[in-house]
């Protein structure tokens, strides 16, 4: 079997192209035959509210992708201007690998892989930014 497989949590909700699913009272395992198909667990959705740092804005744009919320041709620029700015701050190897990915993604209309790629750069912005001093 090919495609994506979801393991859920009782009472996970998933958004699937634009509807939020609902677990019932078990654990289970979805499999999404659907080639594309947007897909967008909620625990892990960043809400409006916590897009507050550089690496959390791309990712929201990703996200608004998936979710249905904005046309992917309109975010494809977007996107890649974000992960160009972060490419100037994040400057390891590590992170050219990941922001190389994400763009990757974009170029390929691979939006799951864009933030995915994206959020794993979430502990390191956290770090960087840990580090300095705040204005007052």
């Amino acid at each position: 079997m090919s495609g994506l497989v979801l393991k859920l949590s009782p009472k996970e909700r998933v958004l699937v192209n634009g509807a939020v699913i609902e677990n019932g009272d078990r654990r289970s395992r979805l499999a999404i035959l659907t080639p594309n198909a947007n897909i967008l667990r909620l625990r892990d959705a960043i809400r409006p509210d916590e897009v507050n740092t550089p690496v959390r804005r791309v990712c929201y744009i990703a996200q608004l992708v998936l979710s249905g919320d904005v046309d992917p041709a309109e975010a494809r620029l977007q996107l890649l201007r974000g992960i160009e700015q972060l490419s100037l701050a994040l400057c390891d190897h590590d992170s050219r690998t990941q922001l190389t990915e994400a763009t990757q993604g974009v170029l390929e209309g691979d939006f799951y892989r864009v933030l995915k790629r994206l959020r794993a750069l979430l502990p390191r912005e956290e770090r960087l930014l840990a580090g300095m001093p705040r204005a007052s």
